[in-house]
């Protein structure tokens, strides 16, 4: 696939029920990961996780599963996992914070050195916490500002949110919040995707690169130069909504190669089309 940077579940991504996994496999992937030269390697947690969830199977399901990622993915010496938090379905932030802090307190016990634990942006929908930068930073803090403790901006989440990240004042001014609220060091991973939806929808529907909504203009977003060296996973339906290939990453390096170039030479880059990033690791090779 061209690709230098790795998300995968642990798991069946829409199941509870975690995979008992063979610790022979944990040495063969390290093995095979350094043979491939990947860069960043990064697990996602399960869709169906949710610890802001007022039910308490759901948030007890919801707390095991975190932990199991956890413990997988410092198993194979992972650089993080990425998560939702999920949605306090009507309850209000506020109780949804006291649910969740708990429960992150559990999966951050579980970190390695090497492995952290990363909060999503959510696309906003029903309740759904993490919306906002303000929201991910209120998380941060009640957790102390662990040290393991990070975020992975999605540009669709961003966009459909209501963060214009194809105006680059509206991206310098999102970076200046996580900036001086969490801090540029704890963002660690970037969800390179493009969205089928429009701008403040709320709608988490992620386009192929240069096929949606942003278009040419996802490279203000791939080009900015405080984002640059982070690994850009993508996350689009691809080809017969078979999920990512080798075109999807060749577009995505493509434009963020282009992108690079219009910026460095000061211009605008505002049309529509398709395109690339690289999805290159801060302090990993690739």
């Amino acid at each position: 696939m061209g690709g230098d940077a790795v998300q995968l579940f642990t798991q069946s991504p829409r199941t509870w029920r975690p995979t008992n996994h063979d610790p022979a496999n944990f040495e063969r992937f390290k093995k095979r990961r350094a043979e491939a030269r990947i860069g960043a390697v990064v697990c996602h947690a399960l869709y169906l996780i949710n610890l802001a969830s007022p039910n308490d199977e759901i948030y007890e399901k919801s707390v095991a599963s975190l932990r199991n990622t956890m413990d997988v993915a410092c198993s194979i010496e992972a650089d993080a996992v990425v998560f939702h938090v999920g949605s306090h379905q009507g309850a209000g932030f506020d109780v949804g914070l006291e649910r969740t802090v708990p429960a992150m307190q559990q999966a951050l016990e579980r970190c390695s050195e090497t492995t952290w634990l990363l909060m999503e942006n959510s696309a906003g929908a029903g309740g759904t916490i993490g919306r906002s930068i303000g929201e991910l930073a209120a998380l941060f803090e009640a957790l102390d500002r662990h040290e393991r403790l990070g975020i992975c901006l999605d540009s669709c989440h961003l966009y459909v949110s209501g963060y214009d990240v194809t105006k680059r004042e509206e991206l310098d001014r999102v970076l200046d919040e996580v900036e001086t609220t969490i801090g540029l060091d704890r963002l660690r991973v970037l969800h390179a995707n493009d969205s089928k939806a429009s701008l403040g929808s709320n709608r988490d529907r992620h386009d192929n690169i240069g096929d949606g909504v942003l278009g040419e203009e996802l490279g203000v977003f791939l080009s900015h130069q405080k984002l640059q060296g982070l690994p850009a996973l993508l996350e689009v339906p691809g080809k017969d909504g078979k999920g990512p290939d080798a075109e999807q990453v060749r577009k995505l390096k493509e434009l963020h190669a282009r992108s690079l170039r219009l910026r460095r030479s000061g211009g605008s880059g505002r049309k529509r089309g398709t395109s690339a990033r690289r999805p290159a690791a801060r302090r990993t090779p690739g």
